[in-house]
């Protein structure tokens, strides 16, 4: 994912004078200040490390504060159901995970975008802009023709290419996370047979050439 480096997040500590220490910036995904509580922007989002990622949000302590809606049910559901009766109502979640087609974005084994990818990004955008938008998460997957390694880099041009767009668009490139996960979740499960690069088994496969973008926000 395109997140700051080491260095980066060291001197956003410094910066803003949150005073959390190289060993915390390293154990948390958050920011922690003095107080050891979790520091917030003027809009009430934590501030995130370099290490952050969704999976690591869901082992930190601040995960179900921060990131409730990036996280599994089962994560945050029993916290939820504690503090229930403590609870205070905010602004309603708004939650869209769409899974676009590659083939829809990108010709055959390109990361550059199609027309036609252009158009339904458009469309996100759209969806993006209607609401308090939060984080959009883009990411990026590819069939098992190729090598691990060649498919890894081409997923994550293909969420790179993806974020580049939305930036383009209006979107703040902070609330846009990359992945790529390469060819490791398929969706076609094995009824592709063949290892053959046979136009069969690429429109077989095309399930598995896609990019699953989230979008979490407040309406």
């Amino acid at each position: 994912m395109n997140i700051a480096k080491k260095s980066l997040v060291l001197a956003l500590l410094a910066g803003i004078g949150f005073g959390a220490s190289v060993a915390q910036a390293q154990e948390r995904v958050y920011v922690i200040d003095q107080r050891n509580v979790v520091a917030k922007s003027g809009f009430g989002l934590c501030w995130r490390t370099g290490y952050w990622t969704p999976a690591a949000a869901a082992k930190d302590p601040a995960g179900c504060e921060c990131d409730k809606d990036l996280l599994p049910k089962e994560v945050c559901e029993p916290k939820v159901a504690a503090a229930a009766g403590a609870a205070v109502a905010g602004p309603k979640p708004a939650g869209e995970k769409i899974t676009v087609a590659a083939d829809a974005l990108f010709d055959f084994n390109k990361a550059v975008l199609r027309p036609a990818g252009k158009a339904k990004l458009d469309e996100l955008v759209s969806k993006a802009k209607a609401i308090k938008l939060e984080v959009i998460l883009a990411v990026g997957h590819t069939d098992r023709i190729g090598g691990d390694a060649y498919n890894q880099k081409l997923s994550e041009k293909r969420a790179a290419a993806v974020k580049e767009y939305l930036v383009a668009k209006g979107i703040e490139a902070n609330r846009v996370y990359t992945e790529g996960k390469g060819e490791k979740q398929p969706v076609t499960g094995d009824k592709c047979k063949g290892e053959a690069k046979s136009k069969a088994l690429i429109d077989c496969l095309q399930p598995d050439r896609r990019v699953d973008i989230e979008v979490i926000g407040t309406k």
